[in-house]
């Protein structure tokens, strides 16, 4: 569940449009996806792997810090904290906000819900790690559920002819700029599976139940993702898809009427829900690592007694995006979160190369990637051509984002001096 919650938010409910927009017939819509479900199963192989050898609270702090230098994994939280994790949920507390008011109806500020949803899901993940993945498991069971009902629902109103023609009639260049134009809202709907290893240390026997989780949870968003497109693109047809902005909401409503529109908009308030419970569930035991290894506020590392919970690294979070999301910034800063999200993907690819040739032929009962190193050497290659794909489209925000990523650097000279002198 914590896998699958940290991949489903409201991306799927929305982002078929965006891809029907780039390319243009059924076959290369649904492969699209197929292909982006490829290379998530692909980066959950690889997190698998490392989840076995190190199952450390961090996840992938600890690798880039084990495989590289405690640089590289700072840097990582850094811009976790700053950045990646913070614009994403800035982002999703106000979808949430939005549609929780237009279901209820309560003329109530925007901010207000925004204030109180992050309250409360902190207060939530604050009173244990076994409370906070109960109400992360229950919300997770609701997206299921919503998103299966989008998918019986619209199954009764596929059209044969919405699939024809299934291919473009030629290959050209153009094609295969779309294609890859067509990924990157495809491979942004399906991250974040790397987040459940955050709390490996926090899950019984992590070398055997996280590998399998992550296997699992990721095949099993790639069935639901697939699902979704083939009715978006059977009821509405490729066409119509992309001439919607709300191609889920025009399915239901298609297929129960105006009703429907309720019915995803209640999809969309859960699944954002689970999202927010789930990142914040997961994100903060990065912080704590980081100030545990002494490159961080000494204060994020202290846990409670009773619920061994890192309450400082919790709420820090919370603040952090709190801030991002009522500054109204949030928008600006995910312009460029795909680009260092990707980057740090490759390189904790790469990092398994370095782990594997330290340990030389250890772990021979672990989990293994499958077909390593063909595997691992696409998913670093898809998780680059990415950063250089937003690079190029995207300059100024990915320069703002590297920049602030190169502010960590004084940032770890100044952590790593006072640890170097015994004072953290």
């Amino acid at each position: 569940m914590i896998v699958m919650g940290g991949i489903i938010g409201a991306g799927i409910f929305i982002n078929p449009y965006v891809v029907a927009q780039r390319v243009h017939t059924a076959g290369l819509i649904l492969s699209v996806w197929i292909a982006g479900g490829v290379v998530a199963i692909l980066g959950a192989f690889i997190y698998a792997e490392l989840a076995s050898r190190m199952p450390e609270v961090g996840g992938q702090y600890a690798y880039l810090r084990e495989a590289f230098h405690p640089v590289v994994g700072f840097l990582y939280g850094w811009a976790l904290l700053l950045v990646i994790e913070a614009g994403g949920m800035a982002a999703v507390t106000v979808t949430f906000a939005r549609y929780f008011l237009e279901l209820t109806g309560w003329q109530t500020d925007e901010r207000t819900v925004v204030i109180v949803t992050l309250s409360a899901l902190t207060l939530i993940n604050c009173l244990g790690v076994k409370f906070g993945s109960l109400v992360q498991s229950a919300l997770m069971v609701l997206k299921i559920v919503a998103i299966a009902t989008l998918i019986t629902a619209g199954m009764f109103h596929v059209e044969h002819n919405s699939f024809s023609p299934l291919w473009e009639a030629r290959p050209s260049l153009d094609l295969l700029t779309a294609v890859g134009a067509a990924m990157v809202p495809v491979l942004f709907a399906f991250g974040g599976w790397q987040t459940a290893n955050f709390v490996a240390s926090e899950i019984k026997e992590p070398a055997k139940n996280l590998s399998r989780a992550l296997v699992i949870g990721v095949a099993g968003v790639i069935v639901l993702y697939v699902g979704v497109n083939f009715v978006c693109v059977g009821t509405l047809g490729p066409q119509g898809l992309a001439a919607t902005t709300v191609p889920a909401t025009a399915v239901m409503r298609l297929a129960v009427g105006d009703s429907g529109a309720r019915v995803v908009a209640l999809g969309i308030a859960v699944s954002t829900l689970g999202f927010l419970g789930q990142s914040i569930l997961t994100a903060p035991r990065v912080y704590f690592a980081m100030a545990r290894d002494g490159l961080f506020f000494q204060n994020v590392a202290r846990v409670t007694e009773g619920t061994h919970v890192p309450v400082v690294a919790i709420v820090l979070q919370s603040v952090w995006t709190l801030v991002v999301a009522l500054s109204g910034r949030y928008d600006q800063i995910l312009n460029y979160v795909v680009s260092m999200d990707f980057l740090f993907f490759g390189l904790t690819g790469a990092s398994l190369f370095v782990l594997r040739k330290r340990a030389g032929a250890g772990l021979a009962q672990g989990y293994r990637v499958p077909w390593h190193p063909f595997t691992t050497v696409l998913f670093i290659l898809v998780c680059w051509l990415v950063v250089g794909n937003t690079i190029y489209r995207y300059p100024r925000n990915t320069l703002v984002g590297y920049s602030i990523l190169l502010l960590g650097l004084p940032a770890y000279a100044f952590w790593n001096s006072r640890r170097s002198r015994g004072k953290f």
